[in-house]
């Protein structure tokens, strides 16, 4: 169960400076991890997309990608 945003600041607020450092320090780092992430994916992406501009037979539908994708688990 979470706690709603408002009591955790309070709890967040209530803590030490040193503390809440090291906790900022965290989120952050998770944000972050979000991002090298995304990132990942767009590059990827758009090595996919260049493949597609060079050879369209590589392309799969829609359809044909989901039972592909249902296949293989």
């Amino acid at each position: 169960m979470s706690l709603p945003v408002e009591v955790l600041a309070k709890q967040v607020l209530d803590l030490a400076p040193p503390d809440r450092a090291r906790l900022l320090d965290e989120v952050i780092r998770s944000l972050d991890a979000d991002r090298e992430r995304e990132a990942r994916w767009n590059e990827l992406a758009a090595i996919r997309d260049e493949e597609a501009d060079v050879d369209p037979s590589v392309l799969v539908s829609g359809p044909d990608g989901l039972a592909r994708v249902r296949a293989q688990i």
